[in-house]
């Protein structure tokens, strides 16, 4: 009973600070104003405290830029985390501009839509995420393309690591810093969440939303990790591959050491 009765009072908050901030947050995007990228952060902060999300950073967001983040996916909810603790615009295939709610947020924070299929449009997408990190703007990449169980790193595809060679020449020192990101949940009510029940938070395969929804809010306490590793500079020397190979290696150790218990930052 109690659980249900901060449920609805978080939920009646998250909606009376949506009839303020969405207006607030249209605005914002209409005359380009800069509290576009932060506005955000406060509203996801208040659906994480909602939804029972406790988070635990590791590290921090390298202050250089232009800086793109590079993080394992595993759920929807790690847009509401990575929104909850940086100010961050994302890279998400196409499909989600169409789904109901979400993907309406995610046209408020300006998410970068890209269209794997066509690759006559790749250049421009690339050309819009190397502008947006040319301006300041902190990008996530979730070089996997589709969402994992949350007990690995799946098979990543480099492609889009072309938008740090496409950025480089907006820069004034000629290096683009990316950033490698690992999100784990670890935690249920206090105690180690393990695979049994690891699908409490995460959304694989064919799994639709409504179902997922359900069980976070059913749920009410995660535990969740993201650790924000140590920082590859991507130079006009540098060759995709081998950075994005890199940065793979990175987030799969960070991740396997967040599952295991043991981080280092």
């Amino acid at each position: 009973m109690i659980h249900r009765l901060r449920l609805a009072f978080g939920l009646l908050l998250v909606v009376l600070a949506s009839l303020f901030m969405l207006p607030l947050q249209c605005l914002c995007l209409y005359f380009d104003w800069k509290l576009r990228r932060y506005l955000p952060r406060v509203w996801h902060r208040l659906v994480c405290w909602v939804f029972g999300l406790h988070i635990r950073v590791h590290g921090a967001p390298d202050r250089r830029r232009p800086l793109m983040l590079a993080s394992n996916h595993s759920s929807w909810l790690d847009i509401l985390v990575l929104s909850a603790v940086a100010d961050v615009a994302f890279i998400a295939k196409i499909e989600v501009r169409g789904w109901p709610i979400f993907g309406h947020f995610a046209r408020l924070q300006k998410t970068v839509f890209v269209v794997r299929e066509q690759k006559r449009k790749t250049g421009e997408q690339v050309n819009e995420i190397a502008e947006r990190m040319a301006g300041g703007e902190i990008v996530v990449l979730f070089p996997e393309g589709t969402t994992s169980d949350g007990n690995r790193l799946l098979e990543v595809k480099s492609s889009l690591f072309g938008a740090a060679a496409a950025a480089l020449p907006g820069t004034p020192e000629g290096v683009v810093h990316i950033q490698p990101v690992a999100v784990a949940y670890t935690g249920i009510h206090g105690m180690p969440m393990g695979r049994y029940h690891r699908p409490v938070a995460t959304w694989p395969g064919d799994i639709e939303m409504m179902p997922s929804l359900r069980g976070v809010l059913a749920c009410g306490a995660i535990d969740v990790d993201v650790w924000f590793g140590e920082t590859v500079d991507y130079t006009a020397d540098s060759n995709r591959k081998q950075v994005a190979a890199l940065v793979t290696e990175r987030i799969r150790t960070m991740l396997s050491d967040l599952l295991l218990g043991r981080p280092r930052a």
